[in-house]
């Protein structure tokens, strides 16, 4: 574990700095374009954004990457989410603010890609395992710590885009000094959709469903705290809690699906998501009832912390099932083929959460999220009556973040073994 750190403590470096940012920025507009009245359904439109871009590049990199190398590409793409950060505070509106944010998920996609690719290099196959559990707790308690400096300033400020800019800019720095040679890229493959599915129908259908929900809590959960009237210490205290409850659940319930069926850990994480959002429901509606009746806020900060114990693991179970019923050759192929359907689910997830909360109130938001949780359950429920779980000893669990990309997923340990790198006195301090 040391030798990891020691040889890769930059890139960490770097990437905590990054999802500092991340985190940060992405409290910051939810909670800015309440201030600025943008309306709920323009507000998931312009979350929406973020995915579309993220898509684009993800399908763009691999060619950028081939074409000036890994260092030039990352310190382009950190320069321009640098600078689009500034943008959102000079163009303060809906339409703006979309574009920008394509912008920063076709950036922020190929920044992960980079990354990953970079730990692969750096990793052998006896260590695949504690690099990825590493930057999964990099990139989680980052984007966690980064979700509290809303505190820094009022978001109506312009000082909060500058602070965001700065943690970018400072990712480039331990990066750009490392004396390692960048990677070969290696060009992943992926499977074709309709193979994928034949593997694994729950696999496919889940992965898209889950990127509906996905990307709509990440969007708007600090939209919906404050449209009900929270304060930002507290918008940044369920923001911190859903981040890292979700990175601490990985393990415990990554464990129970080596053990028992993945169908049904799955089917039961996803209608303990959707029970702990109607709890969340019935505590909002309490909190604001005539004093001497009201409730605490803290049962609604447990139900938040609840629902993200049993959601954010799910793209992870949701690949490991996939991978019970597959050959270990194409466990990243088909991963790639995952995360294309997620991307799909991502890009609807903002907007289409956006109208529920439009027409339905606030609460529109744990309605949406309640709806496509049943919905993963019940097409497991059904799965499982036309088809036995699989039994692949080269399938396990392993956690990883929603937003990992193929690269990432080579990570695995379960995956095709990379090769041991030729001289191991190549794994020097950056």
């Amino acid at each position: 574990m040391n030798k990891i750190i020691k040889n890769s403590w930059a890139l960490f470096m770097g990437m905590a700095f990054i999802m500092l940012a991340h985190g940060f920025q992405g409290t910051l507009l939810g909670v800015r374009a309440v201030k600025e009245n943008f309306g709920l359904s323009s507000t998931g439109f312009l979350f929406s954004g973020y995915f579309v871009g993220y898509f684009i590049g993800a399908k763009i990199i691999q060619s950028l990457i081939h074409r000036v190398g890994h260092i030039r590409v990352f310190a382009a793409f950190a320069s321009v989410t640098s600078i689009v950060v500034l943008l959102h505070s000079i163009f303060v509106n809906p339409i703006s603010w979309f574009v920008l944010r394509m912008i920063s998920g076709f950036s922020m996609v190929c920044l992960y890609t980079i990354a990953e690719s970079w730990l692969n290099d750096r990793s052998t196959n006896k260590n695949r395992g504690s690099v990825l559990s590493i930057y999964m707790i990099v990139m989680y308690a980052s984007m966690a710590i980064g979700m509290f400096f809303i505190n820094f300033s009022k978001p109506e400020n312009f000082q909060p885009f500058i602070l965001i800019s700065l943690f970018m800019s400072l990712s480039l720095v331990p990066i750009l000094l490392t004396k390692r040679k960048a990677p070969n890229f290696k060009k992943i493959s992926g499977m074709k959709l309709k193979e994928v599915y034949k593997s694994s129908p729950f696999g496919v259908v889940s992965s898209f469903l889950i990127g509906i929900s996905h990307s709509a809590v990440f969007s708007l959960i600090a939209v919906y705290a404050t449209s009900m009237n929270f304060s930002i210490f507290e918008v940044s205290i369920v923001t911190f809690l859903f981040a890292i409850s979700g990175a601490i659940s990985q393990w415990p319930i990554g464990k129970l699906s080596d053990i028992l069926d993945r169908r049904i850990v799955i089917i039961y994480t996803t209608f303990g998501a959707a029970l702990f959002c109607f709890l969340a429901i019935i505590s909002s509606g309490q909190m604001y009832m005539p004093e001497g009746l009201a409730t605490s806020k803290i049962f609604f900060y447990v139900c938040i912390m609840c629902f993200s114990f049993c959601s954010l693991p799910m793209f992870a179970l949701i690949f490991a099932h996939t991978n019970d019923f597959i050959p270990k050759e194409k466990f990243v192929a088909a991963g790639a083929g995952l995360q294309f359907v997620f991307g799909l689910g991502a890009i609807c997830g903002p907007f289409m959460c956006s109208l529920f909360m439009e027409f339905l109130g606030e609460n529109g938001f744990f309605i949406f999220l309640i709806i496509f949780h049943s919905f993963i359950g019940l097409f497991g429920i059904y799965r499982m009556q036309v088809r036995e779980s699989g039994d692949n000893p080269d399938s396990q669990f392993a956690p990883m973040p929603q937003t990992i990309t193929p690269a990432g997923i080579e990570l695995n340990p379960s995956t095709e073994p990379i090769d041991e790198p030729n001289n191991l006195n190549e794994f020097k301090k950056i």
